[in-house]
Formats: C-alpha cells, sequence, structure tokens
C-alpha cells in the first residue's frame, strides 16, 4: 500500500519533564466567518500534540520518545497536557529489538490500520501500579490510574529484558475512564492487576470491547466489564466481572461465588469510531454500524461493517478554534475531530445534523466556562460523541451534555441510535467544579457505551485532604446529580458514575437496559442531615428507577459506601426501584469500603453493608425474586 510518510508533529524526547502544557482558549469569534479549512488527505494536520510514527522510524527513537512520554505523564493526574499516538500499518519491534511502551495520564496509542491486524507492536504496551510511599517502593496501587486508551493494535508479546515477574505477562492496571478496544494480543498472558509491585495492589477498572484476548487475569480489579471480544481464559473477579457477548467467557450459575454475570450476547451496541489509513495512504474514519444481540469481535471476518468518512469531510479542530467556528462547521454539515487538548467552552457546540461524528483524540477534554453547558446533541439519529472528556468549570452549569431536547424531540428510532462511546464527565479535581447535572438523556433510543460520571473525591484545589470532617469539597465542588436518563429504550454498556451529592443515577425513561453498573456513594457528606432526602429517607441510593417506570433491565451492578468524612452516615438503600414484574435487577451488590452504612441492597431486601462486614459484599441475585 502507499502510505505518507511519518509526520512527527512533536519531539516528545524533547519535552521530557513538563508536567503540564498551556491550556487552549476558545477565543472570541471574528465578525465574519472563516471559510472551510483544507485537510490534505495524505498528510492532515492534526495539530502539536500528536505524534504519527511509520514501520521506518528507528525503534530505538521511537522507544527514547515513549519513554519520555510516559515519564511527563506518569503521577500528571490533574495536569492540561493530551497526547496521541498513532502507528501506521506494519510492525513495530523485533525478537531482537522488542518496543516496550508504558502508557500514562491522558495518552492514548492507537493504530491506524483498517483491521487491529493491520499494525503490530512486537514488545508491550502497558500500565503498572504507582506506588506512593517509600520513594516509589511501596503503597502500589492502581486506584486512580484513570484516563487513558489503547487501541486497534496487535500486542505480540515480548517481555524481553524484564525480571521474571515483568516477564510473567503483558500489565494492564487501570481504572475508570481507561479504555481498551480492538486489540489482538497474542504471545502470552494479560494481567489487569500489577502483581510486581508491593502492596495492596488495588485496582478498580475498567473496559474492554471488540478485541481478541488470551488469557486473562482479572485479579484485584473490583469491578470490569468485557463487552464483543474472545478470551481464551479468564481467572478471578472481586465483587462484580460481566462478560457480554463474550467468546470464550465463563459460566455465572454459581453467582456470586465466583462473582460472574454472563450475557450471551450485547442488547445493542456499535464500536467506537476509528481513525484509519486507506490502501491509497488516505486518512478516514470508520463508523462501525449498529448491531443487536451481538457477539465476538467485529473484525473476525475482515473489515468492520459499518461507514467511512474521509477526513476532509472533518473540521479538525485545535483548542484556538472558537466555538462559532466550530458550529459553522457543523452547520456545513462537516463532522468533527477535537485534537488533543484542553478547551475552554463558554458558548455551547451543537450538533444537530444527522449523522455526524465528533471524535475526540488524545482524551480531548471541554471545560465550561462561565456556566455554560459544553455539548448539545440534538435528536438526530445516527450522531456518535466519542473519545471526548467534558469537565466542570468553577461556575455552576446545568448540565455539562444534554443529548435531545428537554421538551421531548421527534422520536428516533432504533437502528441508528445516537451514541456515546468513551465520553468522559469530571467535576472538580484540578480545577473547581460545579454543576447541576453531568449527563442528561432526553432522547429516544440512546446507546451510551462506556462513560465515566465522576464527581471528582480528590484534586488540587486546595481543599484539606483526610478523615478530618472537612466540608470544602462538599461545598464547592457541586454536582448535584451525575446521569438523568429521561429517553425511552437507552441502553447503556459500562456505566460508571460517583460521588455525586444526590442522584448518582436516574432513571426515568422506560425500557431501559444497562449491563455493568459501578458506583460509589459521595465520600464526603459532612452530616447525616446533609445526605437525607427531603422526605426523611436516610440518604440517596445510588441506582434509581422512577416509580413510574414499568420496564427496566440491569445486569451486573454495584453500590460502595465511603462515608471518609462522617463514618456514622447511613445510606437506606443502595438500589431504588419499583415494585414491578417489568423492572428486573439481576446480580446486584453493595459493600463497605471501610466507612458508612448503606442498610439494604434494593428495596429493604439484602443484607448491610458496613463496617462489620467491609470488603464482603451483600449480594441479592435477581429483584423481584423470580
Amino acid at each position: 500500500m502507499h502510505a505518507p510518510p511519518a509526520r512527527r508533529a512533536v519531539r516528545l524526547g524533547a519535552v521530557a519533564g513538563a508536567v503540564a502544557l498551556a491550556a487552549g482558549t476558545l477565543l472570541a469569534a471574528p465578525a465574519m466567518a472563516a471559510p472551510p479549512r483544507v485537510v490534505d488527505a495524505l498528510d492532515p494536520d492534526f495539530g502539536p500534540n500528536v505524534t504519527i510514527y511509520s514501520p521506518d522510524t528507528p525503534v530505538a527513537q521511537i522507544q527514547a520518545d515513549l519513554d519520555a512520554l510516559h515519564a511527563q505523564q506518569v503521577d500528571a493526574e490533574m495536569s492540561t497536557t493530551r497526547q496521541a499516538v498513532f502507528f501506521l500499518p506494519g510492525q513495530y519491534g523485533s525478537a531482537a529489538q522488542p518496543l516496550q511502551a508504558k502508557v500514562g495520564y491522558y495518552t492514548e496509542i492507537s493504530g491506524l490500520g483498517a483491521s487491529p491486524e493491520d499494525v503490530t507492536i512486537h514488545g508491550a504496551v502497558e500500565v503498572y501500579n504507582r506506588c506512593l510511599e517509600g520513594g516509589g517502593t511501596a503503597n502500589c496501587l492502581a486506584l486512580v490510574n484513570f484516563w487513558r486508551t489503547i487501541s486497534n493494535l496487535s500486542i505480540d508479546i515480548d517481555k524481553s529484558g524484564q525480571d521474571g515477574c515483568r516477564a510473567s505477562a503483558e500489565f494492564w492496571a487501570v481504572s475508570q475512564a481507561v479504555s481498551m478496544r480492538r486489540l489482538d494480543v497474542s504471545g502470552g498472558n494479560l494481567s489487569l492487576m500489577d502483581y510486581c509491585t508491593a502492596g495492596p495492589q488495588y485496582a478498580s477498572g475498567g473496559f474492554i470491547a471488540d478485541s481478541r484476548l488470551p488469557s486473562v487475569t482479572n485479579g484485584s480489579q473490583q469491578q470490569w466489564l468485557i463487552r464483543n471480544s474472545e478470551v481464551a481464559g479468564w481467572s478471578n473477579a472481586v465483587w462484580n466481572q460481566v462478560f457480554s457477548g463474550v467468546v470464550g467467557a465463563p459460566d455465572d450459575a454459581t453467582f456470586p461465588n465466583p462473582p460472574y454475570t454472563t450475557l450471551d450476547s450485547t442488547p445493542v451496541s456499535r464500536e467506537k469510531p476509528y481513525l484509519y489509513v486507506d490502501d491509497d495512504g488516505r486518512y478516514q474514519v470508520r463508523v462501525p454500524a449498529v448491531q443487536h444481540e451481538s457477539r465476538g469481535i467485529s473484525w473476525a471476518d475482515g473489515e468492520t461493517e459499518g461507514r467511512s468518512i474521509p477526513i476532509t469531510d472533518f473540521f479538525i479542530a485545535t483548542p484556538d478554534d472558537s466555538v462559532k467556528d466550530i458550529n459553522n462547521a457543523l452547520a456545513r454539515g462537516q463532522h468533527l475531530i477535537l485534537t488533543p487538548g484542553v478547551y475552554d467552552v463558554d458558548r455551547t457546540i451543537k450538533v444537530k445534523r444527522a449523522g455526524t461524528v465528533v471524535l475526540g483524540l488524545g482524551h480531548a477534554t471541554l471545560t465550561a466556562v462561565g456556566g455554560a453547558v459544553p455539548l448539545e446533541v440534538r435528536d438526530a439519529e445516527g450522531i456518535v460523541v466519542a473519545g471526548v472528556t467534558i469537565d466542570a468549570g468553577s461556575e455552576l452549569s446545568p448540565v455539562l451534555l444534554r443529548v435531545g431536547k428537554t421538551d421531548g424531540g421527534k422520536p428516533l428510532g432504533a437502528e441508528d441510535p445516537i451514541t456515546l462511546s468513551d465520553v468522559y464527565f469530571r467535576v472538580g479535581g484540578p480545577h473547581i467544579g460545579k454543576t447541576t447535572t453531568a449527563l442528561e438523556v432526553n432522547a429516544d433510543n440512546v446507546l451510551i457505551d462506556h462513560t465515566w460520571v465522576w464527581r471528582g473525591d480528590h484534586g488540587v484545589e486546595g481543599f484539606t485532604e483526610g478523615f478530618n470532617g472537612d466540608t470544602d469539597r462538599w461545598k464547592t465542588n457541586t454536582g448535584t446529580n451525575g446521569v438523568i436518563v429521561n429517553g425511552d429504550d437507552v441502553t447503556a454498556t459500562g456505566l460508571f458514575v460517583e460521588h455525586f451529592q444526590q442522584h448518582n443515577t436516574l432513571w426515568r425513561g422506560e425500557n431501559g437496559r444497562v449491563v455493568l453498573y459501578q458506583n460509589e456513594l459521595p465520600y464526603d457528606p459532612p452530616t447525616q442531615a446533609d445526605w437525607t432526602q427531603p422526605d426523611g429517607t436516610l440518604g440517596y441510593p445510588g441506582y434509581v428507577v422512577d416509580d413510574d417506570v414499568t420496564t427496566h433491565r440491569l445486569d451486573g451492578a454495584g453500590v460502595y459506601v465511603f462515608n471518609q468524612n462522617n463514618p456514622a452516615i447511613i445510606t437506606a438503600n443502595g438500589f431504588s426501584v419499583p415494585e414491578t414484574p417489568g423492572v428486573q435487577l439481576h446480580h446486584i451488590m453493595t459493600v463497605n469500603l471501610s466507612a458508612g452504612t448503606i442498610e439494604h441492597v434494593v428495596n429493604g431486601i439484602g443484607g448491610q453493608a458496613d463496617n462489620t462486614n467491609t470488603g464482603a459484599p451483600q449480594y441479592v441475585v435477581d429483584y423481584p425474586t423470580p
């Protein structure tokens, strides 16, 4: 094939040690709209934070660059740096010189082939525990290994030169907002925990989709969803391990020992769009088709079913572009690529046209300014938003992402749903954040495929941290609701929502379907009065289905409690749903993480999770009981 020459937009080795790049600002729009931007199909300009390698690039150079990038990003949890690294089709690394990369915060590493088999890394692409004490030798865990992406690659595992423990597996020790998609891994085992460092080695992930994997060790992972994949084997589960449409998945007949939940097929799925280079060297974005009751990988028999959009049909944005220019491009019928960076958004980006694709690279981040709603998706079939993080700003936003009109838009069909893939939300952390609701879904037939909706339990805003009754975060980083679903026939595969001050998830629409739900209640209510509903109910359940709903299904879900500011706080129920046969919860649990109490799992049923059984889940196999 003819491929364009490698274009290395930034010398990564030259920026080692820089903790953060300056965040871009969306400037006030000029009086006249800018003309359409010309995009070179063979060599598009993705900006300074995208690096593209070809097989001709010396392996030593790639290794040095990726080592420098990891050193820069390994501890940069609250930084503004965003990076994407792409590999043109071919092989990278060899038995004589394996390429062994580690992935830090806000980093995407992806292949540019039409198939994962078109780009092979001979070596490893990994994430290890962060060791927080003893000069990097103790208290090693992965509980905050957030925000990183790996996709569209084959990994031929070769750990040559590493010690015996490190050579034993490809390690992917991660937690939320980390996706592993379209991978073909062979030559060794994959471990989702890093067992080579000093304990406790905890991890709280995670998500895999559309991947062919060897034997996998789940290890210390508290929860995990693997969807539409193939596995040679699987071992271990901690609390909540869900398989959906996975060839080789274990049986779940003895739940909760082990705590596996296995669905033979995925009810609704659409794989995330991906950037690739065609046989003529032209860049395109592949938009996979919607699948119903699907199983296994999408690329087993050739190209993933779907449509390809030429890169020339995209507006390739940088943080220097105004929202007006972005909206004008969308109104012209262009699709949108958000290159890596932090975009300060003082007015709403509006996605209105059916079939529009918004694709973020390298964890592109939209930050609300002046109380703006950063992103709105109108009621139009086939819109896809993928790979975008949305941050609350210091002034209260009513919502961070609104999907569909609040007054009810036109009905949308099930064949081409609005899809959100790897769309993440954050309230607080790197700066003060305030929102009433993070994600509001009003449209029907929406697919949410992996999201993490997080009101930060830690950050660098200057608050006092720890077990000292501090209330600064509760009063200042305010997030009332995490997810509110008003639309009917909404499906979520991999719904992670944490720490909101009232409803983490409130489901009002009919015929909702959720495959894996993970929730931590807020850590920081100062008093029981702060965590009591107006009707006197103690606390807000982590997952609520409205009383008027008649049909709903949830498979594999956990609500965790860690009331560190006031361990005496009580939450009456982890889940609250209407008592009707059409609302079904399958394999649900609550657990105490060391502080606080959840009296029942659901509607007064199930054991109490408290300090007498810390770390021991209270399970309900089915509600209502068949």
